[in-house]
């Protein structure tokens, strides 16, 4: 699968070096908003950078033809590309946790015309740990619930990943408590209280190549999906079901 990449920072960067190394992939291309630098070195290849521009883009796959997008840039980028998804029916993977109601409304859209994955965070773990949470919760709704998220010094605002956590448990923001400790990638964890006994769900990010492997993952799931749009959690529970149709079978 010929694959573009949208963004260049630190998670780009680390999700470049993923799918430039999985034999399932060829990264064509990778566009930046300046288009600089001009190539990127991954392995034994000079990946080539160009400028995301609306106007430039459609010219650009011409000449660079992908079979899909991978987003990792800001919530401004799918307003660029949107059309030529709808044009070409690209596959998109995109992991920006920053959409606003309009922009997500316009994402969910493309899905008429292509398959299409929005997630704000696309580790595989913290998926798992959300759907393993939403199960334990419908088991025990009575039980207490808390929700710790931990990331760099730096980081201001509180985690999207924690606010979509207790959106899916259905509990309030005020049950999540935030920390700000040196260069934490990422960690999150749902305490679930009983009476006599603690659960604690656990994810740490170690890597930001962890963003990588979590999209490569989504790219192989869509293979198998009709157009339309995805979540994270929609792709593990077609493997869930699977497992379980394969326990019954035996």
């Amino acid at each position: 699968m010929r694959v573009g990449l949208i963004g260049y920072g630190k998670a780009g960067s680390a999700v470049a070096q993923v799918l430039s190394e999985d034999t399932r992939y060829e990264l064509q291309w990778i566009a930046t908003r300046s288009g600089n630098p001009t190539t990127v070195a991954l392995g034994d290849r000079s990946v080539p950078v160009t400028a995301l521009s609306k106007d430039h883009l459609s010219t650009w796959l011409d000449l660079h033809p992908v079979d899909a997008l991978v987003d990792f840039s800001n919530a401004t980028s799918a307003a660029v590309y949107a059309d030529e998804i709808r044009r070409r029916g690209l596959t998109l993977v995109t992991a920006i946790s920053s959409y606003d109601d309009a922009q997500l409304a316009d994402i969910r859209t493309l899905g008429q015309h292509a398959k299409v994955l929005c997630s704000p965070n696309i580790t595989v773990g913290i998926n798992f740990l959300i759907m393993a949470a939403r199960l334990l919760r419908e088991i025990a709704p009575f039980a207490d619930v808390e929700i710790l998220e931990q990331h760099f010094r730096e980081k201001p605002e509180v985690s999207g990943t924690a606010k979509k956590i207790a959106e899916s448990l259905d509990v309030g923001g005020e049950k999540i408590t935030s920390m700000r400790l040196g260069g934490i990638v990422g960690h999150h964890e749902v305490i679930f209280g009983f009476p006599y006994q603690t659960v604690r769900l656990i994810h740490d990010s170690i890597k930001r190549e962890a963003f990588g492997t979590g999209a490569a993952f989504a790219l192989n799931e869509l293979r198998g999906c009709s157009n339309g749009f995805y979540t994270f959690e929609d792709l593990l529970m077609k493997r869930v079901r699977a497992q379980i149709l394969e326990g019954y079978a035996r």
